[in-house]
């Protein structure tokens, strides 16, 4: 058990969805529900005197929406990890809220252990995207002739098969399994593809792979 317990409000407009959630988080001893609201007014309001370790926040709430709250909250209060919680599989919601800068993006209809994955990985000060919506974009992703591969020609091989792993979303242990290498060796060639790449983190390098076709991109280059 952590010697810290995780803070966290609920902000979602839907009473079975927080019950859902309450029921879900309650089951864990070290995460704490500080408070739920039912819109972005109200959790801005909360947030001026309880300052959460993370919120999980909806994107479609009334007066203030999610998006909008979390630029604010990014605005305002630095050390609050966010995670976006929707039902939209849209890609260009998921970008707006990763360019705004949200720690998280995990869909309602995910299993319990995504959910409080996702918030301890975001405590942990990592990003964290829904395996399921990682899947669903590869899927919706087709290969087009005017994509820029340039940047994934700077890769070794060792690389792309470190960012087809993050892309698939694993982490850095389950990486480390599956490429028979060390965890801190995952750690020191996902830095280099972070650079090579001009990404900040997993969720933007996650998001490159996908844009990029990275896993027909490895196929032609090396298992053809």
């Amino acid at each position: 058990m952590r010697a810290k317990e995780i803070s966290i409000i609920i902000a979602d407009d839907h009473d079975l969805i927080r019950q859902g959630l309450r029921t879900i988080i309650g089951l864990e001893e070290d995460i704490k529900i500080l408070r739920e609201v039912e819109n972005g007014k109200l959790l801005l309001d909360v947030l001026k005197n309880h300052e959460a370790d993370v919120v999980l926040l909806d994107v479609n709430m009334p007066i203030i929406n999610g998006l909008e709250s979390l630029k604010r909250i990014k605005e305002n209060y630095l050390k609050v990890k966010v995670i976006m919680l929707t039902i939209e599989k849209f890609d260009s919601t998921i970008r707006k809220a990763i360019d705004i800068g949200a720690d998280g993006y995990v869909l309602k209809d995910s299993a319990g252990t995504e959910i409080v994955e996702a918030i301890r990985t975001v405590y942990d000060g990592e990003k964290y995207i829904d395996k399921s919506l990682v899947t669903m974009l590869f899927n919706q992703m087709t290969m087009k002739e005017d994509v820029k591969t340039s940047a994934l020609d700077d890769l070794s091989r060792r690389e792309l098969e470190v960012l087809r792993e993050i892309a698939r979303g694993h982490g850095n242990r389950e990486i480390g399994e599956n490429l028979f290498i060390s965890e801190k060796t995952v750690k020191n060639y996902a830095t280099n593809v972070f650079r090579k790449l001009e990404v900040k983190d997993r969720v933007q390098a996650t998001i490159f792979a996908i844009e990029n076709d990275v896993e027909a991109y490895y196929t032609r280059h090396y298992e053809d």
